[in-house]
């Protein structure tokens, strides 16, 4: 009974106690190659170092998702909002075409869009940061560092703290 009690407190304590994850993009996902609006391959990394000194909201998002476009007015309202963070759509539309005619269709003519060529299952950078539903929200500091791992609503509370202490 006593094993049992003790397992039991165990199990329970890691299931609430927080994660620490990574402030840092992994080695695989900074490889990871997507595709520029103009049809070119370009790397995690380089599409990173773009925002060197800037605060970088990330949107995981796809054309086809209905929560995804359901934010985009939302969105508009944060980058309207917060003017010194930069804006990067990532999509995970199941082809370029769609993508495109996505992005006009709900008319995100603001931030950058790139496409991930390996798509959700195969993307290294979906398994590093564990995407598990989109939209997807991540924040990163000036430095470069995850500063906001997950959020899926443009109104979750951690998410707007982020970006206000991200403000100068």
């Amino acid at each position: 009974m006593k094993k049992i009690f003790v397992a039991i407190f165990v199990v329970a304590f890691l299931l609430t106690c927080p994660v620490v994850r990574s402030q840092e993009f992994s080695k695989e996902a900074l490889s990871d190659v997507f595709l520029t609006t103009d049809g070119k391959d370009i790397s995690f990394a380089e599409v990173l170092e773009k925002y060197k000194g800037k605060t970088l909201f990330i949107d995981v998002w796809a054309s086809w998702c209905k929560d995804c476009i359901e934010s985009v007015p939302s969105l508009r309202k944060l980058k309207e909002q917060y003017t010194d963070v930069a804006f990067l759509f990532l999509s995970l539309d199941r082809s370029v075409e769609g993508w495109h005619k996505g992005r006009e269709k709900h008319q995100l003519d603001y931030g950058d869009h790139y496409f991930i060529k390996a798509g959700w299952k195969g993307s290294a950078f979906c398994k590093s940061i564990e995407l598990d539903w989109i939209p997807r929200y991540l924040v990163v500091n000036p430095e470069g560092e995850i500063i906001l791992h997950k959020a899926i609503e443009t109104d979750d509370k951690q998410l707007i703290n982020t970006l206000n202490h991200s403000m100068p």
